[in-house]
C-alpha cells in the first residue's frame, strides 16, 4: 500500500519523472524498512531484551519485505517505456502492480499461517479493498 500511496501521491515530477519516481518509491521504500526496524529494535529495548548483534540483523532480514515492496511497482515505473506507456500509463501499472503485490502477499502469509479458506479469502478482500481504495483516491484527486 505504501507503494502505492506514493505514486498517488506523487504529484508533479521535474524533468525525469521516471527516474524521479523510481527513485522516490525505492527510496521511500527505504525509509520506512529504516522506521520499522527502529521500532521494533526500541520496543525490545523497552522490553529490557538484550540488543546483541543477532537481534538486530533478525529485525533488519524480518523487516525487509517493507523495502522490497516498492521495487516491482518502480520496475513497473520504469518498464514503462519498454511497453510503449506514457508517463500517466507507467503510474497506473505501477499502482496495479502495489495492490497486486498487497494482495499477494497478504495471501502468502495467511496461508504460511495455516489460515483457514475464509480467512485467506478475508485478508485478499480487504488487502483489495484498501488497494481499491487508494486507486480511487488517484481518480478523484486528478479529474
Amino acid at each position: 500500500m505504501l507503494a502505492a500511496s506514493v505514486v498517488i501521491g506523487a504529484g508533479e515530477l521535474g524533468s525525469f519523472p521516471r527516474l524521479e519516481l523510481v527513485l522516490l518509491l525505492l527510496l521511500t521504500g527505504t525509509v520506512f524498512w529504516i522506521a520499522h526496524v527502529h521500532a521494533q529494535l526500541f520496543g525490545a529495548h523497552l522490553a529490557q531484551q538484550p540488543l546483541d548483534r543477532q537481534v538486530v540483523l533478525r529485525v533488519f532480514r524480518d523487516e525487509w519485505p517493507i523495502a522490497k515492496a516498492a521495487v516491482p511497482p518502480a520496475a513497473a515505473v520504469a518498464a514503462g517505456t519498454l511497453l510503449g506507456l506514457d508517463l500517466d500509463g507507467s503510474l497506473w501499472l505501477a499502482v496495479c502492480v502495489a495492490v497486486a503485490g498487497q494482495v499477494g502477499w497478504s495471501v502468502a502469509a495467511a496461508r504460511r499461517a495455516h489460515a483457514s479458506r475464509r480467512l485467506v479469502v478475508a485478508t485478499a478482500s480487504v488487502n483489495l479493498l484498501l488497494g481499491l481504495l487508494i486507486i480511487s483516491f488517484k481518480l478523484v484527486l486528478t479529474h
